[in-house]
């Protein structure tokens, strides 16, 4: 298994940005497609963004998509998330995976908190 540590999480104003990365310690990082997930208090898990580990190719929540941007270091075993316009509703634990195959992501972090206040 992969070992995955975010970082970067924190308490904003609604309208602010956070940056989230998460560190992998694979040595072929670069072969995995790599996801964000969050989940809020009292809700289920739900997907975030993911971006393939070859070309780059990305997805996105409609609930993020024009406002997060998800993006890879393969040089640095990284992946991040840029959240900006963050809103309340964005409030949650976010977590990286690494994306296995469809619907499989086999590798999870520990989570970082993000607090988006109103």
């Amino acid at each position: 298994q992969v070992q995955l540590v975010e970082s970067g999480g924190g308490l904003v104003q609604a309208g602010g940005s956070l940056r989230l990365s998460c560190a992998a310690s694979a040595r072929t990082f670069s072969m995995y497609s790599m996801a964000w997930f969050r989940q809020a208090a009292g809700k289920e898990r739900e997907f975030v963004a993911s971006i393939r580990w070859s070309g780059g190719r990305t997805w996105y929540a409609d609930s993020v998509k024009g406002r997060f941007t998800i993006s890879r270091d393969d040089a640095k075993n990284t992946v991040s998330l840029q959240m900006n316009s963050l809103k309340p509703e964005d409030t949650a634990i976010y977590y990286c995976a690494t994306a296995n195959g469809p619907g499989t992501y086999a590798s999870w972090g520990q989570g970082t908190q993000v607090t988006v206040s109103s």
